[in-house]
């Protein structure tokens, strides 16, 4: 797979130091085909097939006088290789639709596939003249050694599975032109094991001696507060607003920087916050020192943050719960003092109609005649006035 990178502007990923445009098409054309390295497609449509399995004319020139099953393994061979960048590790791999259709070609029964041999000098040359045509190498220690290196780099810390690191490893040995190592798990697993060394040290650096302390103290659990933070608000309440106070002033006092991951993604931290959640005491014991630092520093970091956020919305629902109920109070009091009116409702119904006989009136015209036929000498609101408050009087001074 060829990806044009010409005329591109470079620039750089937070946590990647440093990949380029074209490391990262390749990084997530590969990651698109994880499921693929891991499984090949099994389900194929003519016309798919016509344009991936078909032997071209070169092809034909390294076919040469083969036959039988060797002639039908090796065009298999090159075209899984010209599809994945790399050979089958066994017979099953192969999609029979393929296999149909590449026999077809070479005029060879399918059936014959099963004779091929997948190991002794019969598949090794081949593996070669593939290799040769297509303009690859085998790998080799060093090889390794520089895949490994680049994972760690630029890889890890944008992908956290062994699926996505696996995928973009066959993706870089396609773009090196280098045979994919047979020991890729290893190499996942050492890249892995690199970076998580390097951004250990790089958290480790970034705490000072007394948040170095406190969070052993928090790792290895000499109080419950691990707990509590991990534990979400509970109900709507003051209590509730208190206790997650106090468990941000606890989390603040471990003095966690608020750089101490700068140059790294949120979502290499959100991942490491996640692996911090799931992990019991047990798990925490069962890690390295550095590891376990990194873990407690990457929850509490994010805890924090996430704690405070939780506060406002408290704040906010506890408002909102105040409000309500006072007006809830308000309506119940008007309600109360309306239902005390003596014949509330044939006195509405005479002041609408009054005031529908009369628009243009004023209310000491038209309201407040129908209050004096029904027996009121004046009008009275029903609503209750406020009290008023007698003003304070003066001491007497003995002069006046």
């Amino acid at each position: 797979m060829t990806v044009a990178t010409r005329g591109r502007r470079e620039s750089r990923v937070p946590g990647c130091r440093g990949c380029s445009p074209f490391d990262r098409v390749a990084l997530f054309s590969g990651v698109g085909r994880a499921k693929e390295a891991a499984e090949i497609r099994r389900e194929w449509e003519p016309e798919e097939l016509i344009a991936a399995w078909t032997l071209l004319d070169g092809d034909w020139d390294l076919v040469g006088n083969k036959t039988g099953a060797t002639r039908l393994g090796f065009g298999v061979l090159l075209k899984f290789f010209e599809q994945e960048g790399r050979f089958p590790r066994y017979a099953g791999e192969v999609p029979k639709a393929a296999v149909d259709y590449v026999a077809g070609q070479v005029k060879v029964d399918p059936a014959l596939f099963a004779e091929y041999r997948w190991s002794g000098s019969t598949i090794e040359y081949h593996r070669a003249q593939v290799r040769e045509a297509l303009g690859f190498r085998e790998s080799t220690r060093a090889d390794e050694d520089v895949l490994a290196g680049w994972l760690a780099d630029k890889i890890c810390p944008m992908v956290f599975t062994d699926e996505g690191l696996r995928a973009a490893l066959l993706s870089r040995c396609r773009t090196l032109k280098v045979e994919p190592p047979g020991r890729a798990e290893r190499i996942v697993g050492a890249g892995r094991a690199r970076f998580e060394r390097d951004f250990c040290l790089h958290v480790l650096n970034g705490l000072s001696a007394d948040s170095a302390r406190s969070l052993w103290e928090l790792a290895i659990g000499e109080d419950r507060f691990l707990q509590e933070l991990k534990s979400d608000p509970g109900r709507l309440g003051l209590e509730t607003l208190l206790e997650e106070i106090r468990k941000l002033r606890r989390a603040k006092a471990l003095g966690l920087a608020a750089d101490l991951f700068g140059g790294y993604s949120d979502q290499l931290v959100a991942s490491w916050r996640a692996r911090a959640m799931a992990s019991h005491p047990s798990d925490f014991a069962a890690n390295q020192p550095p590891v376990r630092l990194t873990l407690v520093a990457a929850l509490a970091w994010s805890r924090t943050t996430e704690i405070t956020d939780a506060l406002v919305d408290l704040f906010i629902g506890l408002v909102s719960k105040i409000n309500t109920r006072a007006e809830r109070k308000v309506e119940r009091a008007i309600e109360a003092e309306a239902k005390k009116v003596h014949r509330k409702t044939e006195k509405l119904f005479s002041i609408a109609e009054a005031s529908l006989q009369a628009p243009e009136g004023t209310v000491r015209q038209v309201v407040f005649p129908r209050y004096r036929r029904a027996g009121r000498r004046r009008y009275r609101p029903w609503w209750p006035r406020p009290r008023r408050t007698p003003a304070p009087t003066r001491p007497a001074c003995g002069r006046c």
